[in-house]
């Protein structure tokens, strides 16, 4: 994992702490039943505050996974 990817899975896993590290990368929200509205809520708020950015559903275009959530962040850095 790069430093980005590492700062990811971090947001993930303070969200989701029941999740393994090595399954983050690969978990979306069909794959857990804990992955509901508010922890995709509060996982956007963790990652607005570790990349100090501002996200929201429209940006990852219905793509919660793991590497959905990655590709728009890439993308709002690049901005």
């Amino acid at each position: 994992m790069n430093e980005m990817e590492t700062r990811l899975a971090a947001c993930f896993k303070s969200v989701l702490p029941d999740l393994p590290l090595a399954e983050i990368q690969k978990t979306d929200p069909d794959s857990l039943k804990d992955w509901d509205s508010v922890a995709i809520v509060t996982l956007f708020a963790v990652i607005e505050e570790e990349f100090d950015i501002e996200i929201t559903i429209d940006d990852v275009n219905s793509d919660y996974s793991f590497q959905g959530i990655l590709n728009c962040i890439k993308a709002k850095q690049q901005k």
